[in-house]
């Protein structure tokens, strides 16, 4: 049996971050586990939290193929590039240069900023808290 993965970013602003992130991949907020009503219920369930904790988001493909993903607040920056990165995918059908671009536009106007440009290929981003993601076909 395969598993399936999370894909986990710690971060200043979760939700902010997991906003971004909805808009990039076409993502949806993952409902808190049942029986809760919220996800404040959830995390109030495991007793009193750590002084250093902060919040966190939840995101999950709509159609239940890609990962999930996983937002958690945590004190300390970002200080090094990724060891890992997310390819955002707009497909081979038809001339994918032009989709790509328009990709890239969508992000910058909710807070990514481009690194680099392979011109006809990939772009290299970053999304609001610096991680680093490539968009291509």
């Amino acid at each position: 049996m395969a598993l399936r993965v999370d894909l986990t970013f710690d971060c200043v602003r979760a939700e902010e971050l997991a906003g971004f992130w909805r808009v990039a991949l076409g993502y949806v907020d993952e409902s808190p586990p049942a029986p809760f009503a919220t996800r404040e219920e959830w995390v109030a369930s495991f007793g009193e939290p750590a002084e250093d904790e902060g919040g966190g988001a939840w995101l999950q493909d709509p159609d239940g193929a890609g990962p999930r993903l996983v937002f958690l607040e945590v004190p300390e920056p970002k200080v090094a590039k990724n060891r890992l990165h997310i390819d955002v995918r707009v497909g081979k059908h038809g001339e994918p240069w032009p989709r790509i671009l328009a990709k890239v536009e969508e992000l910058r106007a909710i807070g990514g900023r481009v690194l680099t440009s392979f011109d006809g290929h990939h772009v290299v981003m970053a999304d609001p808290e610096g991680n680093e993601f490539c968009v291509a076909a």
